[in-house]
C-alpha cells in the first residue's frame, strides 16, 4: 500500500474538530478488560493518536490543524475531560456520531469524518472504542478550535441531502465465494481503517465515488492534502498487481518490502497504526485487497529496460536529467534503478513512481521524506529533500528522468507543477538566501 496518504482515522478527527463532543459519562461502571483491549486495539487500526496529536500536544487532546480544499479544521479533544473532551458523552451518543455522522445534540458532522465508512461498523466495535476511551485516555482540559470552511460550506443544513446520497443503508457486504479472511479484510479495509477516504476519488460533492469493490473507482487512487494516495486496486503497473499477499502484510508491518518503502503520510499510518495489526488481520486485509480487480486496466507485467543504466555507468548524461540523478540519487538508487531492497526503494516499476499524478514524487523531492519508525527495524531511513538545491526546471527533469527510464513509461513532470507544489508546501528556492 504505497502511501497518505495521509492516516487512518483522520477524517473522523477532521469532523470532530468541528463538532466537539462532550463524552464520556462519569460514574458509569468500568468496562471489561477484554473489551478495553479490543478497544485500544481497534484504535490503533483506527489510527486516533496520529490526527487527534497536535505536534508537541498531549495525547488525545486534539488542535491538528488539517488543511482541506475548503478550508482549515481541527482535530478535537477526544480525551474524557468534562468540560472540553468527551466528559459527558454517552455510548448512544459516541456511536450516534461515528456512525451517524450527529454530534451530541443533534449538529451534523462534516462528511469530512468518514463516518460514511464508520457506520459500517458493529455496534460492539464501537462499544469497545467507547470502553478503550473512558478507561486509557488521559483527561486534558483543553478547548478546541474553530474551523474555518469557506461558503457554502459552513452551513450545515447542507449535510442532511449529502447523507441520503452517501450515508451507506448496509454493514459491509458479505460474499458466498470469499472465505473468512477475505470478510475480515474487507470489514477492516471499508470501515475500520476506512481506507478509502484517502484511497478512492471523490465526486465534485466530495462524497467517495465508490464504496466497496464493486465499484470500479474504489481504491483506484486520488489527491489527499497535495499527496498522491496510490491506487491499490490489482492493476499491474500502478497497482498492487505485483505484489503478493506476503509482500502486503510486510509493508502494512515494517513499512518496507521487495518493491517499496514508506515514505510521507504513509510513514505515519505504519508507525502507528498498521504495524500494531495481528498477524491474522494483516493476512485478511492483503487477502482482500489483492482480490480486487485492477482499475485502470493494467494487464502487462513491467518490463525491466536496460538502457538508462548502460548510459549512467557510462558516464553519458546528454538526456535532461541523468546528471542530476547520477549526482543525487544514483549513490542510494544505482544506476540500475533497482535501489537496495527494504532500504532505498527500488525506481525501477515502483508504483508510485509511475502514478499518472506524480504528486507525491515532487513532496518527495522537493522536502524529503523519512521511512517509518517501526519495533521490527532499528532504525529508519532519511531521504534528503533537494528543493534547496535544485530549481524548478532541474527538478522537473530529474523526475522526466526517473518515470521515464528503466522501462518506466510515465509521463514527464513539468516546471509548472513543480512550482506549484513549491509553493504550496513553502519551500524555499536555492536564490532565496
Amino acid at each position: 500500500m504505497p502511501m497518505r496518504g495521509l492516516k487512518i482515522c483522520r477524517y473522523w478527527l477532521l469532523a470532530m474538530a468541528l463538532a466537539p463532543m462532550a463524552g464520556v459519562v462519569f460514574g458509569a461502571p468500568p468496562a471489561p478488560a477484554d473489551q478495553i483491549a479490543r478497544g485500544r486495539y481497534l484504535a490503533r487500526i483506527a489510527n486516533c493518536v496520529a490526527c487527534h496529536t497536535a505536534e508537541g500536544g498531549a495525547p488525545m487532546a486534539g488542535g491538528l490543524a488539517l488543511q482541506t480544499g475548503v478550508g482549515t479544521v481541527y482535530s478535537t479533544n477526544i480525551t474524557p475531560d468534562a468540560d472540553t473532551g468527551l466528559g459527558r458523552y454517552s455510548l448512544d451518543d459516541f456511536d450516534r456520531a461515528v456512525r451517524h455522522g450527529q454530534a451530541r445534540g443533534g449538529k451534523r458532522l462534516y462528511p469530512a469524518m468518514p463516518y460514511t465508512s464508520y457506520a459500517k461498523m458493529t455496534r460492539d466495535d464501537v462499544a469497545a472504542l467507547y470502553a478503550w476511551m473512558r478507561s486509557d485516555v488521559k483527561p486534558v482540559r483543553q478547548a478546541n478550535r474553530e474551523t474555518t470552511l469557506r461558503w457554502p460550506y459552513s452551513q450545515r443544513w447542507l449535510l442532511v441531502p449529502w447523507n441520503w446520497l452517501n450515508l451507506p443503508g448496509e454493514p459491509v457486504r458479505a460474499d458466498a465465494k470469499q472465505g473468512q479472511a477475505w470478510q475480515r479484510g474487507a470489514y477492516i479495509v471499508q470501515a475500520v481503517a476506512h481506507c478509502g477516504a484517502c484511497h478512492t476519488p471523490r465526486g465534485m460533492l466530495y462524497g467517495e465515488k465508490g464504496i466497496d469493490e464493486r465499484s470500479r473507482h474504489f481504491l483506484s487512487g486520488a489527491t489527499v492534502e497535495g499527496w498522491s494516495a496510490t491506487n491499490l486496486t490489482g492493476d499491474t503497473l500502478t497497482g498492487l498487481g505485483a505484489w503478493s499477499k506476503a509482500d502486503l502484510a510486510e509493508y502494512l508491518h515494517t513499512g518496507r518490502n521487495a518493491h517499496a518503502t514508506s515514505f510521507g503520510p504513509m510513514s505515519t499510518v505504519i508507525a502507528t497504526s498498521t504495524q500494531f495489526m495481528s498477524a491474522t488481520d494483516l493476512d485478511a486485509v492483503a487477502t482482500y485487497l489483492k482480490s480486487i480487480a485492477g482499475a485502470r486496466g493494467e494487464t502487462q507485467p513491467f518490463r525491466y529496460d536496460a538502457s538508462a543504466q548502460q548510459q549512467l555507468d557510462q558516464g553519458r548524461f546528454d538526456t535532461p536529467g541523468a546528471r542530476q540523478y547520477a549526482t543525487f540519487c544514483m549513490p542510494c538508487h544505482q544506476s540500475t534503478g533497482k535501489g537496495f531492497a527494504r532500504v532505498f526503494p527500488p525506481l525501477a516499476g515502483n508504483p508510485t513512481v509511475v502514478d499518472p499524478n506524480p504528486a507525491s514524487l515532487v513532496n518527495l523531492l522537493l522536502d524529503g521524506a523519512v521511512t517509518a519508525r517501526v519495533d521490527t527495524a532499528p532504525t529508519d531511513y532519511h531521504m534528503p529533500g533537494y528543493g534547496w538545491t535544485l530549481e524548478d526546471q532541474e527538478l522537473a527533469n530529474l523526475l522526466t528522468f526517473i518515470r521515464g527510464s528503466w522501462g518506466n513509461r510515465a509521463a514527464p513532470v513539468t516546471q509548472e507543477a513543480v512550482a506549484e507544489r513549491r509553493r504550496a508546501m513553502g519551500v524555499r528556492t536555492p536564490e532565496t538566501p
